[in-house]
């Protein structure tokens, strides 16, 4: 596998709006598992693929249950609000306070171009939100009401 460099702020990729995924290709399998590999390599919890410089609608989330694969991902239920702190790997020593549903209900693609259901609360409800947004070109700075600097 490969791991990508990871594109940081002030680069126009992560402010465009991504591409749907047309069809399920052995590239985007390939895709999927060098984005694991990055974001495993970065010790992150979640990675979009605007974040290594493509514009295609494809995440990887892993809070600690094991990896979620998510191809044309859309948040079609939120419940509640949730006010936390965050980072992107794509900002690094920058943390944020963000408010965003508690609950969410996201359905995707797999690998396998099977659609998947994701019922998620707290980091994995988090995460699922942060990463969508990076695909709209939105980043959690851009909702922080507060952001912190690391020394």
């Amino acid at each position: 596998m490969s791991v990508y460099q990871i594109v940081e702020i002030g680069s126009e990729v992560l402010r465009e709006k991504a591409k749907e995924v047309k069809e399920i290709t052995p590239n985007i399998v390939k895709l999927l598992e060098n984005m694991l590999d990055t974001m495993y390599e970065a010790d992150g919890v979640g990675l979009a693929a605007p974040q290594i410089g493509i514009t295609k609608r494809v995440v990887v989330i892993d809070v600690g249950d094991g990896p979620v694969e998510l191809i044309n991902p859309v948040i079609i239920e939120q419940e509640g609000e949730s006010d936390d702190s965050e980072g992107c790997l794509s900002i690094p020593g920058v943390t944020g306070d963000v408010i965003r549903a508690a609950k969410v209900t996201v359905q995707g693609l797999n690998r396998k171009g099977e659609l998947q259901t994701i019922k998620a609360d707290g980091l994995l409800a988090r995460a699922c939100q942060h990463e969508i947004d990076h695909l709209e070109g939105i980043l959690f700075v851009d909702k922080a009401h507060k952001t912190h600097r690391s020394r």
